[in-house]
């Protein structure tokens, strides 16, 4: 009676502890679990913001873009590729380049548009690049427009 009792007892232990290893598996989540329409919004706004940067130099629009869509989805997809065009816009804006000039006589412009705040913004965006997306395609050229940054202002022409 002992031995069966000793038997079912040993059974049962090693069932439930093959049943805890079984179910510890399973709990595995995704990464990263994404909102469909939050993606779909957040990839329009990349896609404006990139035309308006490539296209048309409009650095400031591409910044609006930028703040509204990282304000509210922070985990897009495309993200890095976004802090680039963001991080580029910041510090050309910086440089006084672009096709939208920045009134530094307006208050509102004066604090969002100051050339000091603009350029760390720069490196805040650019750095996020090669800290939290190193595999990044945008990682070497962000590094490289680090060393530009921290070097200094350009001469102004």
């Amino acid at each position: 009676m002992k031995g069966i009792l000793f038997l079912i007892l040993a059974i049962v232990g090693a069932t439930a502890s093959l049943t805890a290893n079984v179910s510890a598996q399973k709990n595995i989540s995704p990464a990263i679990d994404r909102d469909p329409i939050l993606e779909q919004d957040a990839k329009h706004n990349l896609d404006v913001a990139k035309q308006a940067y490539l296209l048309k130099k409009a650095y400031k629009g591409v910044l609006m873009r930028f703040e509204e869509t990282f304000a509210a989805y922070p985990e897009f997809s495309k993200m890095d590729e976004f802090l680039y065009f963001a991080g580029m816009s910041s510090y050309y804006l910086s440089e006084g380049k672009g096709k939208q000039k920045v009134d530094l006589k307006s208050d509102k412009e004066k604090d969002k548009f100051a050339p000091t705040k603009l350029r760390e913004d720069a490196v805040a965006y650019l750095s996020m690049i090669v800290e939290k997306y190193p595999q990044s395609q945008y990682k070497d050229e962000a590094e490289e427009a680090l060393k530009t940054i921290k070097a200094g202002p350009s001469p102004v022409n």
